[in-house]
Order: structure tokens, then C-alpha cells, then sequence
């Protein structure tokens, strides 16, 4: 098992990506803090790892309130001793009612949404677990950022584009900033991903457009949470321990 004795927090853990990476942790045997605003989800994802090598704690909180992130890091960090692994999963582009939006079409309130779901959680989250992972001499920091911030994205809009290249920046960054503390930072780069978020909308699409975009994927399909789980947990386990500064597209070829 790679994540056996292994502490992992990861936001947005209630759904998606977080949800499935959570699940592929728990069945090898790490410690998951699961983190999400919605407290149902996570009450059945826990009973759903019931039996499983590892353990699931849920703490229903918002990753993007300063205060609540530094209060649950605390305890983490006094109940579990340490913490090996942060994935920082809250962001997306549907927050705003056309995710598509051109720049002439986007208001000032819907560029702001965006910046700050998808940039200020994976701060924080990093800035309060960052010095637990220097004291120990090591750690694994793996941020979700999307094809969208290497502009190749036609759906979704600059604002989000502009917040995922923030993201790949700030990866690329703090794996400068921390590799000599022994803590690795990178990044996975989704395409289309058919999580419970984006799935109402790929249903929308009539059958002419979602064969446009299958077409266009060399690997002849859409993506599954799964799919990007898998990469996220290669990157906290020790086969990628001489990897860092990176992110990785995960996007079935698509270039």
C-alpha cells in the first residue's frame, strides 16, 4: 500500500476529483482528512470507506476561510502528529452562470468569483501546512489547475483561464521555494472531466457536440474523476519522490 502511515488533507473531497483521489488513498491505507462545505457528502463518502485499509475523518468546513483552514491544520497536526500529503482539489468553472464567457461578456464580480474560488483555497491550504512539512523534512503538495490555464480551452472563460495559470505559476514557485526543504509541489492540468459538477453540462451538449470534442481527444473518450486521481496519487507517493515543479496534463492527449 503506498499511503500506509501516511496523513493526507484534501479539499473539495466530497465530490469529483477530490472524492475520487480520497477514495484511492483511504483503499491504500492513508489517513485522509477530507475537507468540503457540504457535511452530507462527506458523512457518506465515510461510510462509503468503511472497512477500507485507511481512514477517512470528514471536516466540514470552507477551505477558503482563513480561519477555519489554520484552526483544522492545528488539530491535525496535534491529533495526527504530521501531515505527508496536501491536495488542494476546490476550484471549477461553474461557479459563475455562462462559464464560457467572453471577456467582453464577464463582469467584474463574475472575474472576482472566479479568481478567488480557484486561487484562494489552494493558498491558504498551502501557507498553513508548509511549516509542518519543513519541521518534518518533507512533504507532498499536489494543486489542481486545468488545460484551461494553458489557454486551450474553448469553454470556459479568461477569468478561469487566468485563475488555472495562476495555479500552475504559484506550483511551479513553491516547488523552487520548498524542494530544499524536502517537500515536492506540483500540479495536474484536467481537460474535460465528467465530475457530478461538470456532468449536467456535458449532458446539455446535443450528440454532434459531444462527439466534437471525443473526436479531438486522441484517446477517443472524456475523462472521469478517476482518471486524474490516479495521476494525483502517483504524484504524493514515493514513486514520485524526484519529481517536483510539474504539471502534468491529463487530458488524453490533447494538446
Amino acid at each position: 500500500m503506498r499511503f500506509k502511515d501516511q496523513v493526507a488533507v484534501i479539499t473539495a473531497a466530497g465530490a469529483g476529483i477530490g472524492k475520487a483521489t480520497a477514495e484511492i488513498m483511504v483503499q491504500e491505507g492513508a489517513t485522509v482528512i477530507a475537507i468540503d462545505v457540504d457535511g452530507l457528502r462527506l458523512e457518506q463518502l465515510k461510510n462509503e470507506m468503511l472497512g477500507a485499509p485507511g481512514t477517512l475523518i470528514p471536516k466540514t468546513l470552507d477551505a477558503a476561510d482563513q480561519t477555519s483552514v489554520r484552526e483544522v491544520v492545528a488539530e491535525i497536526l496535534n491529533t495526527q502528529g504530521h501531515i505527508d500529503i496536501l491536495v488542494n482539489a476546490v476550484g471549477g468553472s461553474t461557479i459563475i452562470e455562462n462559464p464560457a464567457a467572453t471577456v467582453d461578456e464577464l463582469s467584474f464580480d463574475d472575474w472576482r468569483k472566479l479568481i478567488d474560488f480557484n486561487l484562494n483555497a489552494t493558498f491558504l491550504c498551502c501557507n498553513a501546512v508548509v511549516p509542518g512539512m519543513k519541521r518534518a523534512g518533507h512533504g507532498k503538495i499536489i494543486n489542481l489547475a486545468s488545460i484551461a490555464g494553458r489557454g486551450l480551452s474553448g469553454a470556459s472563460s479568461s477569468a478561469y483561464a487566468a485563475a488555472k495559470g495562476g495555479i500552475i505559476a504559484f506550483t511551479r514557485k513553491l516547488a523552487y521555494e520548498l524542494g530544499p526543504s524536502g517537500i515536492n509541489v506540483n500540479a495536474i492540468a484536467p481537460s474535460l472531466t465528467l465530475t457530478e459538477r461538470i456532468r449536467p453540462h456535458w449532458e446539455k451538449r446535443n450528440s454532434e457536440q459531444q462527439a466534437v470534442e471525443i473526436e479531438r481527444t486522441p484517446l477517443r473518450r472524456v475523462a472521469e474523476a478517476v482518471d486524474q486521481a490516479r495521476v494525483i496519487a502517483f504524484l504524493a507517493s514515493r514513486d514520485a519522490d524526484f519529481v517536483t515543479g510539474l504539471t502534468i496534463d491529463v487530458t488524453g492527449g490533447i494538446s
